[in-house]
């Protein structure tokens, strides 16, 4: 298990977002998200809601149980859940990532940038991690390229536990040194 530090009791904040961990209110805009075609395509596909609410409590319990997991994505000017991104390791997973899902509302306007930048400078500063990696769908150019912009690099295809062994993915990479020089400090919590 990586060593942590206590997770955020204050949210993380950017210019135009807030990073925090789950609440139960953030459940319906995720729902949504899980229950639309295009947004969950590349993350398992659509879920039924008692499905959707099985999957969302997932997050609470890695935070509760690994003292990380990925936070709940908050637009600061209206409040509105937007998605969620950060560190995500469970039992079996192909390496120490950092993934993100969106709202498709959200799309196109450089939040998913925005928020795994924070995710990132929080998940090398918390956790004794040596690299990030991004699984993605071949398919998911979008994905593809915020990892690209976010200084990843492909590693090569990649295989997820199960239920998920039959995805196909491929494995993008940076390590902490990288992401560091790319961020131009030694200390990844400085914006």
């Amino acid at each position: 298990m990586p060593a942590i530090e206590d997770p955020p009791d204050r949210p993380l904040q950017t210019a135009r977002l807030l990073l925090r961990r789950p609440l139960a209110g953030d459940f319906e805009r995720f729902a949504e998200m899980l229950g639309d075609d295009a947004s969950a395509r590349h993350i398992g596909g659509v879920l039924p809601r008692a499905a959707a609410w099985r999957r969302f409590l997932q997050m609470p319990g890695a935070w509760a149980v690994q003292g990380f997991a990925m936070f709940s994505v908050v637009e600061r000017a209206s409040g509105r859940w937007i998605g969620q991104t950060g560190p995500w390791f469970p039992e079996g997973w192909p390496g120490t990532e950092v993934g993100w899902s969106f709202h498709r509302d959200a799309w196109g306007q450089g939040y998913a940038r925005e928020a795994a930048t924070a995710a990132i400078d929080w998940t090398f500063a918390h956790l004794d991690w040596s690299e990030v990696i991004h699984s993605i769908d071949p398919d998911n150019a979008a994905s593809i390229r915020l990892a690209e912009r976010l200084g990843a690099r492909y590693r090569g295809p990649g295989t997820l536990p199960e239920p998920f062994a039959d995805a196909k993915i491929g494995i993008w990479v940076q390590t902490r040194e990288q992401w560091m020089a790319r961020r131009g400090t030694r200390n990844p919590e400085c914006p």
